[in-house]
């Protein structure tokens, strides 16, 4: 899955909300990164602290208890670059890649996640990291974030008949 995004900038501040917990916290997941190369990643999602709206059911757990996902950091080249291992939920580890240079005043952010296991776990991990993308824009803009769970289950229909003809 690859994902680009123009962003308000400087690049150091997109960065920051990449790699500090407390910023990722408001448009991801908070938890700590050893921010080297072999460094410990810990992603704690907790969607009811990044949006108000109640979950669907089948996000509920999730969303009142929260999920870790644990990784290593496989590239960390501050500001420009960061990757890590995603090891979450018993699926087989993906890697998550993001890349990070300025673009007419702004940041071009490229995030690609790669290894999903199939198609269902293209179509959950590109419906969440289109809403989260969505909040980290929301956040450097300094608007008001979307709603993420109203447009959760529209996005993963949306992908869902996208990867609809790709072989399992």
């Amino acid at each position: 899955m690859r994902f680009e995004r123009l962003l308000p900038g400087p690049v150091e501040r997109v960065w920051a909300y990449l790699a500090e917990s407390g910023k990722r916290g408001t448009w991801l997941a908070s938890g700590d990164f050893d921010l080297r190369v072999g460094g410990e990643t810990k992603l704690l999602f907790k969607h009811s602290e990044i949006t108000d709206e109640p979950p669907p059911e089948r996000y509920r757990e999730v969303n009142d208890k929260g999920f870790l996902a644990t990784g290593t950091i496989t590239r960390c080249e501050p500001p420009h670059a960061l990757a890590f291992t995603w090891d979450g939920d018993g699926n087989p580890l993906s890697e998550v890649t993001f890349e990070l240079s300025p673009r007419d005043g702004k940041v071009l952010l490229v995030l690609t996640h790669r290894k999903l296991a199939d198609k269902a776990a293209m179509t959950n991990v590109s419906g969440g990291w289109h809403m989260h993308l969505g909040l980290l824009e929301d956040q450097l803009a300094g608007q008001t974030p979307r709603g993420f769970w109203s447009r959760q289950a529209k996005l993963e229909s949306e992908y869902a008949a996208l990867f609809a003809n790709l072989p399992e």
